[in-house]
């Protein structure tokens, strides 16, 4: 069993950074790919950016690659999605989610958080 709890999101001008926080408890964390997800009002939930357990490799949208980074610290169960150029269309409830394989599907992901909100005014 995995549990996440997000952090970090707020309200943030066009153009702004924040970071969001996943904090993870149970035991086989490092073993899990992790993601992050977001969903805006109105819309389905979409893939946002992946990282494996082994080496780190780590996989974007188009829409955020290039202003978005995932990292993460197994060793203190956390992972973390550095967000910068932030722009109007990144609002959406974000979310971490832990996966046994590497995906970018969200119906492969076996863990999910509760989300946090992020809002990006113009």
């Amino acid at each position: 069993q995995v549990q996440l709890v997000e952090s970090g999101g707020g309200l943030v001008q066009a153009g702004g950074s924040l970071r969001l926080s996943c904090a993870a408890s149970g035991r086989s964390f490092g073993r899990y790919a992790m993601g992050w997800f977001r969903q805006a009002p109105g819309k389905e939930r979409e893939f946002v950016a992946a990282i494996s357990w082994l080496d780190g490799m780590a996989t974007y949208a188009d829409s955020v690659k290039g202003r978005f980074t995932i990292s993460r610290d197994n060793a203190k169960n956390t992972v973390y999605l550095q967000m910068t150029s932030l722009r109007p269309e990144d609002t959406a409830a974000y979310y971490c989610a832990a996966c046994k394989v590497f995906s970018t599907t969200a119906g492969e992901y076996d863990y999910w958080g509760q989300g946090t909100q992020v809002t990006v005014s113009s």
